[in-house]
Order: C-alpha cells, then structure tokens, then sequence
C-alpha cells in the first residue's frame, strides 16, 4: 500500500472530534456552570467516540473544557494509571470527587496533549460506591467490618502460624504492578526482612516476563532500548503480537503519523487481522503458535542473502555462528508451512529490515505468551543484532507494556523471586551481603535460593507446598491460567490475606481483605514502557479508612517487630536509589524540579546524571559488553488441533476494559461497550459449525469449558477463535492450561489453546440479545496484546 492510499483517518478524526466535543462543551456550560467540568458530557462524548476518531483513537479536549469557569475546582498533574505508556494529565477534582482529566502539553511529554478512552474518562471507579473503605475479616464464611489493628492483627497471625509450623517458604506473596515503585519495594523488603523467603512475585510473569527472561540474557536489560524518539521517526516498524492502536492508542497514533507523513515502513505480523494492518506496507498472517519459525526465517533469509551487518555481528556480538547453524532448517518452505507465511512476504520484510537504515522491533503478549515464549525473544533479538538495529537513537527492541507500573513496580523494584531491585540476583553472595547490611540483618538471615514464581507458587499449592498467600492488587483468579485450578487452589489454602481497591473475585476467598488506596489517592512514581521514571501525584484524600499500600505494608513489617519509620514515599525513593543502580539518580525532588512531567529514563546513574534516551549505545549490559546471540529452535506450541478439538483459541485484551475489570467494570461508558465476553469467529468457521452472529457458543477445551456469545468477523483465520481474557463468565482464561509453562520465564501459554465449539441448546443464557459484527467500527476494539 502506497502512503497515498492509506486511510487517512487521523486529521479527520481528530477534527471531528474537536468540534463535536466544543460544540458540546458550549451546551453543558450553560447547564452546570461550576459544579462538574468534564462528567456532564462524558459518555456523550464517549457515545461517537468510536465512530469519530479512527481505531479508537482519543484526543485531547483541554479546549472544549477551556472556557469553562475553572475556580474552585482542584487541578493535580499525575501520570495515568492504565497501560504503561506514560501518559500524563491533570486530574480535575472538587470535595474528594474526580471530575475528569484534561492532558496538559507541558507536562505530559510522551502524550502531549493525546489520551486513550481510560486516560480521558475512566475514572469514576474511584468514586464507588463498591469501593471497599473499611477492613473486612471473614467469620463462618461471611466477612464482617474489622478495626485496621483486628485486621493486622490477624494478618499477622495467618502468616506467622504458618510461618512456625510449615517454614518461610510455605508463604506465596504477590506484589502489585498497578501499585507504585515505593509500594512494590517494600513490599519486597517486607517479604524477604520479614517473612524470610523469595516467594514474592507479581503479574508480570503473566505477560512480559519471557520478554525479560530473553533480553535480559541476550543485551543486558529486560526493558526497551529506545526512547519516544524511535517510535516517532524510525525508518522501520516490526510489529508483532500487538494490536497496538486499541491496547497502546497514544503509541500507535506516533507509528501511524510517522508512518503517513514520513513514509516509514511498517510490516505487521499477527494471527488477526488488526487495525494496525490497514496502515502496514505488508500484513502477515501468522498460524498462532509459530512465532519463532517465521522469525528464523527471516534471519535465514537475510543472512543467506549477505544483507547482515558483518561488521556490527563481528564487533558487538557472540553467538552469532550456532544462530546462523540452527535458522538453516528455516527456509522458505518450512516457514510457509508451520507459519503460513508466503515466501514472497517472507522475502519482502526480510529486505525491507536489513535495507532499513533504522528500524524498531515492537510486541507485547502476542509474542511472549506461550510455552517458548523466552525462544521467541531470543530470535527477535537475533533479528535486531543481526541487522546491527540496536543501540541507536531510532533503532532497537520495544515491548510495549500493558499494566501502569508493570515495568517499575513489577521488575525494576524486586517483587521477583530471582532478583532485588535492579535486577540484583538474589542467589549473588554480594547481593545478599549489601541488601542485608541495609536492612540491618543478619547476612545469614536473608534467604538465598530463588523463590517460587507465580505460576509456580499455584501449582505447589495444589501439592500442598504453599499454604498461604498474601496477594496485592492481583485479581488472581481470573488472571492465572485455568480460572478452574485458580479456584480450586485459592478455596484450599490454610490463610489468604488480599490487599485491594474493591471486594474482588479473588478477595471473595481471603479471611483477611484489607482496603488500599487507588492510584488517584496515591503518591510516588511509575515507570513506563520507555523507562521513564514518572511521578504519581495525589489527587483527592483517601476516601473512607483506605490506607496507601506501603503504608499497610510497613504496618504489618511493625507488627512482626520492624520499625521501618518511612514517612513519605519519597524516603522509600530515598533508600531505593542508594540499593539500585539504575535508580542512583532518581528522587522525588529531581522529577518535581524538572517541571516537565517528563521523569528521567534509567539507568540513572547518579543526581549529576541526565539519564539514558536509549540503551547499548557503546556496550551491552553483560559482564563483556557484548550482547549474546542464543539459537531458538522450538517449532511446536505445546499443543495442535485434532479430532476432538480442532480449533485454536488465543486470547487478547479490548479497548474499553483493563485486565480483569477491577476498574473498568465500574465504568458505565465502558460497560456500554464491552460488557460481556464473546467469541470472534471467521465466516468460514461459522458456516461450517451452524452458528449465527450473536448465537451463544459451548467452547470446551482440554482444560474447561465455558459460554460466549458468537461475533462473525475476518479478524481471526478460518479454524481460529478469538476470546478476551477480562471477564470470569466466558473468559479465555476458563479454557487456558496452567501448564506446560515456559520454561526460564515460568509464564503460562495463553495464546494457544485447542478447543471445539457448538451452538449452545438453549440461549437462556445468551449475554446480549444481539451482535454487530465486530468489523464495525464500534467493535473494532480487540487486542491481541
């Protein structure tokens, strides 16, 4: 597709949308004066949106709420607490309610003056009347109100009970992406200075953990090597795994405008057809499963052709002879098999990368979530190193990103039961020496074995191995693979304490939930996709008995004798950047001083220094200063179709909702939209199983079964489905296996499950009496992230 004939969607939407939201903000003004600036007209607003704006795509209304009579109303810049982007806005606030949000271009750096539709209008959730305000502590199966010290109390002695009886290492803890950085750092000092184990994880072994795994062994950092930069003006895209305009609509508004204005190439390789493609120069179909075969592939090519930079291999690089001996098995035809990817496509990205005089290489769960998923990051960064596409300004490797702090708060501050923050190993006798004399203890007390993951910590408790947890901020039982065996293991577990916002799914099991503050109630930092270390600022006063969850922690920490003493979370910061390298520069009062909104991208070394735009400039963060090819052979996803079930389900997020709905499900305007789970079906499929739009589906896997409602829709492949993973009631997750997992990450395959289908006997229990085809424009909101 020529850059002349791609949709030229952005400018029109953009002032469609702007005049529209003016038009309406001059009607409201007259109505409400003072008393609300944005939640007048907000589900107006959010009723064209998808029509207005193509893909989804939101933009500022800072001027249609401008002429609004601001006085009295409180305005607090904040970075948003949805994906990992990095997006900032001011928070307008009036007697502890949240009124809306309005990007404001001097400080928000990353988005300007853009926002998706959760950044622009979901937020209510805060202000709920679900809202959990007040311990709770359960008593012959039905929770009661509790005092926050009766609550503690007996938090502390679940934990301790088991503690004595079965060790340290019977305990399970999960810290929280969605939390900020000081909350996750104490909440890994409290499980290894208090507790005595590395038992602690978080959900980011759910989703990029494998991206971690790969990178961190291949070029030094599990984290992207670029900055906004590259995603603005890079020559190349190769986006995989990513429907990037509906999960990361900010980022894509960049790859799409440089795209149109700049005539950058875009190559798209995915199981579904997402929108992205209508932007893309090529569109590959990919046969789910077969990531690291098409990605061999290319490397086979480019190298059998010559198109490899020699010099850059040579230089930066080992490892680069048993990858060039193991992609030789990859050719064309073997590609095209598995993959189903042509040989002239296969052709033509490969010459389209190494020809590329910058390129970036973009994912997220697509690529990551499978039983290989560490092989498939090793081969996407063979590609990267063999094109010598790294360690430039507009060059190298991006995961994006899906939770608000997951690359803070769920790697960069140590809730990982291999790593203390920075990415220290824990099994390092220097490492255990220095986070030990920190925290006052005896060396011989800090543990020093590699604790259990996440998926992993399920698992031994089904073998009886865990006996109890204590979880923050995780819905786990929707989010783990097999929401049947997360049921089963959470109902037997000898004490369940669950930290959180609202009585979740998961809460429903503890004997102890104790009530945190939201991210609009909070303060310290974030940390984006792009590293940006990014302030959290507090926007309204707790409401209720909520407490912040370091607050909590440390309270507990004082309980079992520790006097931790932090007052506010910039002295959590305080002793982070003492501990963690990368963070050596980072405080509270540098980001407030910079008075761009902007944050510092680590590694930031020291106060002096000014952090780091982009990675592997001069050397790779390995203990030579190389990057280290590994070969990644793997061809098989750990199961293919078959009589019995001869379809292959994958799974992805959707616009309108956030991970297992916890928020999102208290929007009236994203449940308007989204709210129940439905199965995306090919025509194909569809007339060859007898089902009709908006039929409600049994899908039964090896492992569940579950209901859904039928969308008809070119997105998947003939012989695929497509389920979102938000929802309990006909969520993926009911169908998806809680092993085999992959192997170094332990992160589950959510992306590959075999099932069959039928129309349901009855429609008794359909969730919505009808179903436009999500090729509209108003359902064109799936993501494969």
């Amino acid at each position: 597709m020529s850059n002349n004939e791609r949709p030229d969607t952005e400018k029109e939407g953009v002032a469609g949308f702007m005049a529209r939201a003016k038009e309406m903000a001059s009607e409201q003004t007259k109505e409400t004066a003072n008393k609300r600036v944005v939640r007048p007209f907000e589900h107006k607003v959010s009723g064209f949106m998808g029509n207005a704006i193509s893909e989804g795509r939101l933009f500022s209304i800072a001027d249609a709420v401008g002429d609004y009579q601001l006085n009295k109303i409180d305005v607090t810049d904040t970075t948003c607490e949805y994906c990992a982007v990095g997006c900032r806005f001011d928070v307008l606030t009036k007697d502890g309610k949240v009124l809306g949000t309005r990007p404001n271009h001097e400080k928000s750096p990353i988005n300007g003056i853009s926002t998706c539709v959760k950044g622009k209008f979901a937020h209510s959730y805060v202000n709920s009347d679900d809202r959990l305000t007040q311990p709770l502590v359960k008593e012959a199966d039905e929770f009661r109100e509790a005092t926050w010290d009766e609550a503690l109390d007996r938090v502390v002695e679940g934990l301790d009970s088991i503690r004595e009886e079965h060790g340290a290492d019977a305990l399970g803890l999960v810290a929280s992406s969605k939390a900020t950085n000081e909350d996750n750092y104490v909440m890994q000092r409290f499980a290894r200075e208090v507790i005595g184990t590395n038992n602690i994880d978080n959900c980011n072994r759910l989703c990029h953990a494998a991206t971690v795994s790969g990178l961190s062994s291949t070029v030094g950092f599990g984290a992207a090597s670029i900055g906004v930069e590259a995603l603005e003006e890079t020559d190349c895209y190769l986006i995989t795994g990513s429907n990037t305009t509906e999960a990361h609509p900010v980022i894509a508004t960049k790859i799409k405008q440089n795209v149109k204005d700049n005539d950058a190439e875009l190559l798209v390789f995915d199981p579904r057809k997402i929108q992205m493609a209508e932007y893309a120069d090529q569109f590959s179909r990919v046969e789910p499963g077969y990531d690291n075969t098409w990605i061999n592939g290319l490397i086979r090519y480019i190298i059998d052709n010559d198109l490899h930079d020699e010099e850059f291999i040579e230089e930066r690089t080992t490892g680069f002879e048993q990858v060039a001996e193991t992609v030789e098995k990859f050719t064309p035809e073997f590609v095209e098999e598995k993959a189903g990817i042509p040989p002239e496509e296969l052709k033509h990205a490969a010459e389209t990368i190494a020809n590329a005089d910058s390129c970036v290489f973009c994912w997220t769960l697509g690529l990551v979530e499978h039983s290989h998923g560490t092989e498939n990051i090793y081969a996407i960064a063979n590609l990267a190193l063999i094109t010598g596409h790294i360690g430039e300004p507009k060059s190298g490797v991006s995961p994006f990103r899906g939770q608000n702090n997951v690359q803070g708060g769920g790697g960069d501050m140590g809730p990982l039961p291999n790593n203390f923050p920075g990415y220290q190993p824990v099994t390092d006798p220097e490492n255990r020496k220095k986070f030990a004399d920190a925290y006052d203890m005896d060396r011989g007390e800090m543990p020093d074995k590699e604790g259990f993951r996440i998926t992993d910590m399920f698992l031994a408790a089904e073998q009886g191995d865990i006996k109890g947890m204590f979880i923050q901020g995780e819905n786990s039982l929707i989010s783990e693979p097999n929401i049947g065996h997360a049921r089963e293991v959470l109902d037997e577990l000898d004490f369940l304490a669950v930290q959180d916002i609202f009585l979740t799914d998961t809460a429903e099991f503890a004997d102890v939930v104790l009530p945190a503050t939201s991210s609009l109630e909070s303060n310290g930092t974030y940390t984006s996709s792009t590293r940006h270390v990014q302030l959290v600022k507090r926007a309204i006063d707790p409401i209720g008995n909520t407490k912040p969850d370091w607050k909590i922690t440390q309270e507990l920490a004082k309980r079992f004798g520790y006097d931790w003493n932090f007052s506010h979370p910039s002295e959590i910061m305080e002793e982070i950047n003492d501990l963690t390298p990368i963070y050596g520069g980072v405080t509270h009062e540098r980001l407030e001083a910079l008075g761009d909104g902007g944050g510092l991208q680590w590694p930031v070394w020291d106060e002096d220094h000014p952090g780091t735009p982009y990675l592997y400039e001069e050397q790779f963060q390995t203990t030579d200063g190389l990057a280290h090819m590994h070969p990644a052979d793997t061809v098989e996803p750990s199961e293919t179709p078959d009589e019995a079930y001869p379809l292959v389900m994958t799974s992805g997020r959707v616009l309108y909702q956030y991970h297992t709905g916890t928020m999102t499900f208290r929007e009236e305007g994203d449940m308007s939209y989204s709210s129940k789970s439905f199965v995306e079906i090919h025509p194909d499929t569809a007339k060859e199983y007898g089902v009709s739009n908006g039929d409600t589906l049994d899908i039964t896997s090896r492992h569940g079964e579950t209901q859904s409602m039928a969308e008809i829709t070119h997105r998947p492949s003939p012989g695929e489905i497509f389920i979102p993973m938000h929802y309990l009631d006909g969520g993926a997750n009911n169908l998806t296996k809680e092993t085999p997992l992959d192997g170094p990450s332990r992160s589950p395959e959510y992306k590959v499950t075999d099932v069959r289908i039928a129309v349901a006997e009855s429609d008794a229990d359909t969730p919505d009496s009808t179903a436009p085809s999500s090729d509209s424009d108003e359902q064109s909101a799936k993501s494969d992230d």
